[in-house]
């Protein structure tokens, strides 16, 4: 099966598990999260280290997993992955372990996929513009799954480090688009110049800082944005403000509000209030119709939800064995 192929079926896996989980079928207990190193040798602050525990079912489809993941900030400065981890997939008619996966990559997969499909929902259908910020393994899983819902014909790239930027910016001209339909790649010098005019907005850095990374006053009016980074609960990406006249779409209040740093303090400034955040499953089964954004700015918030791990595991380990989708 076809990578774009294999990421589609995630995709509609997870679609599938939101409306399960909106409509009360299932549910995805809080992760377990420690947090360890944040205090340095002489006492001075120390990067925020976690390790998180995260158990889900899905009695749909009669599987259920248990993943561990590390999150270490500093990891990418001595060229190791931000996240480390494993997942096992279990069959809950037999108590068999049925899959051991690579908890980073899975990660990379259901968190793409899940921006996948809120991009699906809720971007304009011809949207072909792309700016990323970020260019590690989460923003290639990013780019992999907005370009499977979207015709994205030009991608713009900023980060931090240029060097990695630039070998970013190599990988999507070698990977994405079509041969008769190249994508055009822009590696820029600023986060202004990336997110201005693009139709679709990601965000996936390692931030661990209250300091917004995008203005609310650099977004296109329609646009929509795709903000999964940030290293802990009051990291935050993007200008809470943008959220007080943008349609808010976030995986579940609850984690929302336990993990999602913009939430929080939009909330706290009283920009938004808890009704004006629309789950993913009211928009999959239409209770909330993505229409009602009305045209406006469109803001998905993701914190990473267990029951995604487990949707996605499922979905490729069916695909490993051939099962149909």
């Amino acid at each position: 099966m076809a990578g774009r192929d294999r990421l589609v079926r995630v995709i509609d896996a997870l679609a599938e598990v939101f409306a399960d989980l909106s409509a009360g079928r299932t549910r995805s207990p809080a992760r377990t999260i420690i947090e360890h190193g944040t205090h340095g040798e002489h006492g001075d602050p120390g990067p925020r280290r976690q390790l998180l525990a995260g158990t889900a079912v899905w009695e749909r489809r009669g599987v259920g997993s248990v993943k561990i993941t590390t999150l270490t900030p500093d990891n990418p400065d001595r060229g190791l992955p931000l996240i480390h981890g494993v997942v096992v997939l279990t069959d809950l008619d037999t108590g068999r372990i049925t899959a051991l996966l690579d908890g980073a990559e899975l990660t990379a997969v259901r968190t793409g996929a899940v921006a996948g499909l809120a991009t699906r929902l809720c971007a304009p259908e011809d949207a072909e513009d792309l700016a990323v910020l970020g260019a590690g393994v989460q923003a290639r899983a990013l780019v992999r799954a907005v370009s499977a819902v979207r015709p994205i014909r030009s991608v713009r790239v900023f980060s931090r480090t240029r060097a990695r930027t630039e070998t970013f910016a190599e990988w999507i001209r070698a990977t994405a688009g079509h041969p008769d339909r190249p994508v055009e790649v822009s590696v820029c010098d600023t986060a202004k110049d990336a997110v201005a005019d693009a139709a679709v907005i990601c965000t996936a850095t390692s931030t661990d800082d209250p300091t917004p990374l995008v203005a609310a006053d650099w977004v296109a009016p329609g646009a929509h944005i795709n903000v999964i980074g940030g290293t802990h609960e009051d990291a935050i990406e993007v200008d809470p403000a943008l959220l007080a006249s943008a349609f808010v779409v976030v995986e579940e209040r609850a984690a929302a509000l336990e993990d999602a740093g913009e939430v929080r303090a939009a909330l706290a400034a009283g920009l938004i209030g808890v009704a004006e955040l629309h789950e993913l499953g009211a928009l999959v089964t239409g209770v909330t119709g993505a229409s009602a954004a009305g045209g406006r700015t469109s803001v998905f918030r993701g914190v990473g939800m267990a029951i995604e791990d487990t949707a996605a595991a499922a979905a490729l380990h069916e695909a490993a064995s051939g099962k149909p989708g």
